[in-house]
């Protein structure tokens, strides 16, 4: 299971609808278009959602005081609350007296469910068995609330069982979404004018064995490139770096319009503790796939999750964990203080002292701003293309943020010449 590359808040750049609070992954922001396109089929104007993430305690926590802020701030509107801290806790959500409806995550991508918010036939606690969940069907958007980029399902679930992670129980078995229906949802978008179309999936490498033909993650990304000759990027998000096949490896090297940007479920860097939070490599091999993308892509970047503090972590595990940003070359870190998850083996070992955990955390960080910093010093004088997000706000390839002179329009794909650095963002001058 990847941990989620966005994390706590709306993730929908530029949403200025506010009937869906998105806190969580690039899936979840995904689903709640779906959602949202399903909520305008049914004239569903009173109702707020809240998709909610679990991946923490205090992602609960957080979903939880959203909640009740939102009764505050609209106390005439319906709250629906669904999601993964939905589907694992219904009775927690169903206890609070601010919610109306609490959707499974199955049932918060079925049209029926939304007609019935809307004729008032949809059960207060609609959650059912995510485990019996086989299939994940693609669900056509004809776009988002915001033009810079879309999101693309391409699989749910996951079939691993990492003692930190709460997730596959509100993700469900991994199940893979056809070829010909990814390639056919990137199409449509692409014609209502995205530049950029992000892949996404609870662990996103393990599409395909569900499928016939031997289906692959690399294969999907060949097979989109050359079916949608006009997307002018395609960007992946969070990857396990121990299942990427031969074809994701040659597009890395060979498709450039496959941006040059990796994010990775490492998690640590000591051998001791990946093998007692069960993951699926090692040290060496999170060094070794790193050096062998960057042989065969110069310029690729990498992110990272890394969980600072994790169950019987020492000051000599911490350290190799504080080393792998430097081997790697890690450009942008997702830090996790790790809390205890009820219902996960991790909750049961022997805690680190909190103190400790939150001290790990900050050096943690300041390593990552650090290694930030320096990438980009380094881009300096460089010219780019910049996807705006904002007038004057976008990203490079390598995701990096640019602040732009003059403003262009947002979702279009500008050049630019870097001028300098804030030491958070780029700063650049557009070229005409």
């Amino acid at each position: 299971m990847t941990s989620p590359p966005n994390v706590k808040r709306n993730t929908s750049e530029g949403d200025t609808d506010n009937r869906i609070i998105t806190l969580g992954c690039r899936l979840n922001a995904y689903e709640s278009e779906v959602m949202r396109s399903h909520m305008d089929a049914n004239g569903l104007q009173d109702v707020t959602v809240v998709n909610t993430c679990a991946v923490t305690t205090e992602a609960v926590r957080q979903a939880r005081q959203t909640i009740r802020r939102l009764r505050r701030e609209q106390p005439d509107a319906r709250i629906v609350v669904t999601g993964c801290a939905a589907q694992i806790e219904p009775e927690t959500f169903n206890q609070m007296a601010e919610v109306d409806h609490v959707i499974g995550n199955a049932e918060k991508l079925a049209a029926s469910t939304f007609k019935g918010l809307a004729t008032g036939d949809t059960e207060r606690v609609l959650v059912n068995d995510i485990m019996s969940v086989r299939e994940t069907a693609g669900q056509l958007i004809d776009g988002f609330a915001t033009r810079s980029r879309a999101y693309v399902q391409v699989q749910n679930g996951c079939d691993h069982r990492c003692t930190f992670c709460i997730i596959p129980y509100g993700r469900g078995p991994s199940r893979s979404v056809p070829a010909g229906e990814v390639v056919e949802q990137v199409r449509r978008l692409v014609d209502q004018g995205y530049a950029e179309i992000v892949l996404t999936g609870v662990d996103m490498t393990s599409y395909g064995p569900d499928l016939p033909g031997g289906q692959t993650l690399g294969r999907l990304v060949r097979q989109i490139l050359r079916h949608v000759p006009d997307l002018q990027r395609l960007r992946l998000s969070s990857i396990d770096q121990v299942e990427i096949d031969a074809d994701l490896l040659a597009a890395i090297a060979e498709e450039p319009r496959l941006m040059p940007h990796l994010h990775l479920s490492m998690q640590a860097g000591a051998d001791l503790t990946l093998k007692r939070m069960k993951r699926r490599h090692l040290r060496a091999d999170a060094i070794n796939f790193c050096n062998e993308a960057r042989r065969l892509r110069p310029d690729v970047v990498f992110g990272a999750d890394l969980i600072a503090g994790f169950p019987t972590e020492t000051e000599a595990m911490f350290q190799d964990t504080l080393a792998i940003v430097d081997e790697c070359e890690l450009t942008y870190l997702h830090v996790f203080p790790f809390s205890p998850r009820p219902g996960t083996p991790a909750a049961r070992m022997p805690q680190v002292e909190r103190a400790t955990i939150k001290e790990r955390a900050a050096r943690l960080r300041d390593k990552g701003n650090a290694c930030l910093q320096q990438f980009l010093a380094n881009q300096v004088g460089s010219t780019v293309d910049v996807l705006l997000e904002r007038p004057n706000i976008g990203r490079t390839p390598q995701f990096a943020e640019v602040q732009l002179t003059d403003p262009a329009q947002t979702g279009a794909v500008a050049r630019a010449r870097i001028t300098g650095s804030d030491g958070r963002r780029l700063l650049a001058e557009t070229i005409y």
